[in-house]
Parts: structure tokens; sequence; C-alpha cells
């Protein structure tokens, strides 16, 4: 069998679409539609927002693993029965990854992304803002928009910062004919690590409590400095670093002595 299943008494929060716990320092966020394939609607959209505010204002939250419910899909995007709610003028309509997304939401927690099955479309809100993606090697990636006479541009334009730009155009332009296996997800660097899916879950808790055991002030100032940099020239680029580092250091030096790390028995990847 694949992933399990959670219940609501999983959660330690209220909410309807997601389900949300905190154990130590690690919160695991589980999208819980999986007879819809995690699709998000307008309530999974206001939901992301309170849950990420909640996560960035918590500091005992020192890493998120994202998860999807279900043996089918991590997320096919958006839900094309319940829709979410758009604007009826073009100046008013506002992006939904601005509520799904972390780093747009200020979260510098590192995030990890475990994914299965289906990944597609819209799911890539997530991903793209994601600092560790792993999957099981079932998973497909793929973009529906253009088949449907749909523009592709939000969901290619960031997935094109972290993977090579013909690799994107492709993935945006074949739409429902093609899918991305997970072997060639990986070749391409869109996701680090390959699993069964009965390990998805494990390992990527596994990472999680391994970054959570940092000092959470270097860690977070680490995902800070690399993403709000990251597309700057590098003269720029390396100035602005300079000073993440001269104000986090002495915080996070203060945090843990030289003399007692101890030094853990390294693996090679």
């Amino acid at each position: 069998m694949g992933n399990h299943e959670p219940t609501q008494q999983d959660s330690a929060g209220d909410y309807k679409t997601v389900l949300f716990e905190v154990e130590e320092h690690v919160a695991t966020v589980t999208l819980n539609r999986p007879a819809a394939m995690n699709s998000f609607n307008q309530a999974m959209v206001d939901e992301f927002r309170e849950l990420w505010a909640r996560v960035r204002a918590d500091d005992d939250i020192h890493v998120v693993v994202l998860r999807a419910a279900g043996d089918r899909a991590f997320s096919t995007g958006l839900d094309v029965k319940e829709r979410v709610k758009f604007s009826d003028s073009p100046w008013g309509a506002g992006d939904p990854g601005e509520s799904l997304s972390p780093k747009q939401n200020k979260v510098w927690k590192p995030v990890i992304a475990a994914v299965h099955g289906m990944v597609a479309g819209g799911a890539f809100y997530w991903l793209n803002d994601s600092d560790i993606i792993i999957s099981a090697d079932d998973a497909t990636f793929f973009d529906p928009h253009v088949s449907y006479g749909l523009t592709s541009a939000l969901e290619p334009i960031g997935l094109a910062r972290r993977i090579p730009l013909g690799e994107a155009l492709r993935w945006a332009l074949i739409g429902l004919d093609e899918r991305m296996s997970a072997a060639r997800a990986l070749e391409i660097g869109l996701v680090s690590e390959l699993l069964p899916q009965d390990q998805l879950w494990p390992r990527a808790a596994e990472i999680a409590r391994i970054i959570a055991a940092k000092p959470t002030v270097s860690v977070q100032g680490t995902v800070r400095a690399i993403w709000e940099t990251h597309g700057l020239d590098r003269e720029t680029a390396q100035r602005i670093g300079w000073h993440y580092t001269t104000i986090g250091n002495p915080i996070g030096k203060a945090e843990v002595s030289r003399s007692e790390v101890v030094k853990p028995k390294w693996t090679l990847r």
C-alpha cells in the first residue's frame, strides 16, 4: 500500500482541506482532499494563507513537511468543479499562488515537499517555492493548461527558475500529451531523491528532523538569503548575502558552541 490515509483526528488544527500537526519542531501539512485529487478550491486557498501565517509566527516550528493524502495524486492543481473566486474586474483578480506559496507569504522556514502520483499544473505553486523536493518513484509531472485553451504562465515561470528553460517549456507546451517521469525529474534536478511510495513520508520526516535540529536562526537566514538574492547578478547577490551573515551569525553562534557540536555519522548521497 502507499501513503497513510490521515484522519481529521491527526490534525492539531481545525482546517477542512488540510491536516496540520506539529511534533519535534516539524510542522506536517497534509493536503487532504484525496477524492478531488488534492486539487485546491477557495477553502484551501484561504486555509493556506492562514496556515502560512501560523507557521511564520510560531517559533516552535523550525521546518515544514508538505505532503498529500491518498495514493493517486499529490495535487492536480485548481479544482475545476469548486473553482477559486476571481474578481469580475481584470484589475481586481488575484493569483491564488499568493496564498498557496510559502515564499510569497514570507515563510523562511525550510519546506520539504514529498510528492507522489499525479503532480499537475497548479501543484507547482507549492513545488516551485519549496526548498527540497523528494518524490515517490511513481510520480508523474504534467501541465494541462494549453490542452484546455489556457495560457500556462505562472507555474512554468516559477519552474523555469528551478530547471532548464527547455524542460519548463516542453512541460508547459505539450500539455496532456506527455508526462515527465520521476526519473526524468531527478535527472534535471526538479527532485533530489526518489523512493518507493511507502518510504516517502518517513524519509521526508527524517530530513525534516535533521534540519530542525540545527540552529533555527542560521537555517532561516540561509533560506532567506538564497531565495531573496536568486536571480540577481552575482555581485549584487554576494553584497546582499554578506549582510545576512552579519545579522544572523551572532545570534546563531550564541545558540551553539563549536566545541558542543557533535559531528554525526554522515551519509553520502
